[in-house]
Formats: structure tokens, C-alpha cells, sequence
């Protein structure tokens, strides 16, 4: 029986076969032929072959590489900066309202389309963003009865009985009146802008309007209210009409836009059916000027 040796070279696990050469593989010549199970102890590797596996390391080593620069990974660099999850928090004031969210988006991209979509959101919620008046239409009645600058009521009727919030308006109203006429700025003897021409740049004499006799508004009680009346006494002292046209001025506007006032008089010690000492629980109400 002939017994043949190779020194045959079997390829390592990580090269494929379809590199090496036919040299390396072990074919006996004849069927009957025997080898030695110890051909890998005289295993030798070509220069080519290491060329190879060193390219593949290399290849292996820049993958790992790219895929720690794109954030995938690496976890301590995701996690690393803490501003990240600020940046989200601040996001979520967007969650309430993701139309607008999606218009901020778009402005930067398509500015023409961000303001039709701004657009469309104003005439869907326009209700909400634009209030209608809650005054009234109709003019407010002003009339004089025996009014006395220096002891009289000013009486109020609306056309309904007044909110919490109306009353604060009438209030303030009436109190920055009261602050503004008391510093003397209602002087109709001082009217020096009014009454000069303004075709031309408009010119003040301080002296003349330091040597004008001053108007103060001496005093003025609390906003007294029953059901839809109401009334406040004043003394203004000095006869000064001027002080009159402001506050009915600054009433007018008020009931055209907030709260519908039907009649503004002046004077009278009594007004439609209103009723003295009333009790507080039964609709009569004091509010501080």
C-alpha cells in the first residue's frame, strides 16, 4: 500500500476559499491512496494572503468608526450634553398647539405659505381673538336738573344691572376724573393749544399759564349702586364746565363699547325709583372712589 504524505494547507476560517490557490488543497493521486491527518503542522501563509486579512481588519475597524460619528454607537455621547433635553422641554409648550408648531415650521421653507395657513387660523378663531362690543348702540341721554357744582348727585341709569367688572371700570373711571380735575388740569381758562391755530408749530406761554386762576376739584363720595341705578355726589367747587365735558366724554365711550349706560344726570336729590338706607343684601352696594 503506498502511504502519501502532504504537506497540505487547509484555508483559515475567516478567508475564503475562492482566494487561494489550488497548491493548498490536498488531492491524492489514487483512490486508494492514505494521508497524513497531521498536514496542518507544516501550514504556511503567502504574503498575499496577509495582505488580504489586513485589509479586512482595516475595512472592519473604519465601519466601527462611522457608526460611532453617527451618534448609534457610542451612548455616552448621546447622553453627554444635558442641553439636549432642555431644547425638549421648551419643545413641548408646542404640543398644546401643533397647527401653530407646524406654521413656525413652514415659515423659514415657504414664507407664502406659512401666511395663508396664519391666515385661515385668524378667520377660524377670530371669535376668540377679536370680542364683540358688549355696549350699547344707542346714544347715552345726558341731562341737567338743578345740578350745583359744589353739592349735587350725579346720577347713572343702565340698561342692565352692572357685572362685578363693569363697576370696576365705572370706578376707575370716575376715580382718575376725580385725580385729574383735583390737580387742576380741567381749566378752561388755560386752553392756550386748543385755541391757537394749527397751520403752524404750536407754542406755549408758561407764564400766562402759571398767572390763570387754578380750578381744584374739592371732593368726592363712593359709587352708591341699586339693581341697574347708581349715583355718586360730587363738589367740584369751582364753576367749571370743562370738568363736566370730560367725564361725559369718557362715559360715552364706555357705553358704547362695554357697558350700555341709558341716562346721565346731573343734580336732583332724587332719581327714578331709587330708595334711601337700603340694606346692603337687598341689590344696594358701596363701592370706594
Amino acid at each position: 500500500m503506498l502511504v502519501l504524505q502532504c504537506s497540505c494547507l487547509l484555508p483559515p476560517p475567516n478567508i475564503a476559499s475562492s482566494v487561494l490557490p489550488r497548491r493548498f488543497y490536498c488531492v491524492p493521486p489514487f483512490p486508494t491512496a492514505k494521508y497524513s491527518p497531521h498536514c496542518y503542522t507544516s501550514m504556511k501563509i503567502s504574503p498575499a494572503m496577509l495582505r488580504i486579512a489586513g485589509s479586512q481588519k482595516t475595512n472592519a475597524q473604519s465601519l466601527e468608526r462611522e457608526i460611532g460619528d453617527d451618534g448609534y454607537g457610542d451612548k455616552e455621547e448621546e447622553f453627554a450634553s444635558p442641553s439636549e433635553f432642555r431644547g425638549r422641554e421648551e419643545g413641548k409648550n408646542y404640543d398644546k398647539d401643533p397647527e401653530f408648531a407646524e406654521i413656525l415650521g413652514s415659515c423659514l421653507e415657504d414664507p407664502q405659505k406659512a401666511r395663508s395657513k396664519m391666515d385661515d387660523r385668524l378667520k377660524k378663531k377670530r371669535n376668540k381673538i377679536l370680542h364683540t362690543k358688549t355696549g350699547s348702540g344707542t346714544p347715552m341721554k345726558v341731562t341737567f336738573n338743578k345740578f350745583d357744582f359744589s353739592n349735587s348727585y350725579i346720577w347713572f341709569e343702565f340698561y342692565n344691572a352692572p357685572l362685578e367688572k363693569d363697576i370696576s371700570l365705572i370706578c376707575n373711571t370716575i376715580r382718575s376724573w376725580h385725580i385729574i380735575g383735583r390737580l387742576g388740569g380741567c381749566n378752561a381758562m388755560n386752553m392756550q393749544l386748543s385755541q391757537s391755530p394749527m397751520d403752524k408749530r404750536p407754542s406755549y406761554d408758561a407764564i400766562q399759564g402759571a398767572n390763570v386762576n387754578p380750578t381744584t376739584f374739592y371732593n368726592i363720595g363712593d359709587l352708591e349702586i341699586q339693581d341697574n341705578l347708581a349715583r355718586v355726589w360730587v363738589d367740584i367747587g369751582t364753576t367749571e364746565p370743562l370738568i363736566l365735558d370730560v367725564l361725559i366724554n369718557a362715559l360715552t365711550q364706555i357705553s358704547s363699547d362695554y357697558i350700555g349706560i341709558k341716562q346721565l344726570v346731573f343734580g336732583g336729590s332724587q332719581f327714578e325709583n331709587w330708595k334711601e338706607n337700603l340694606a346692603e343684601d337687598a341689590g344696594y352696594s358701596v363701592h370706594k372712589i
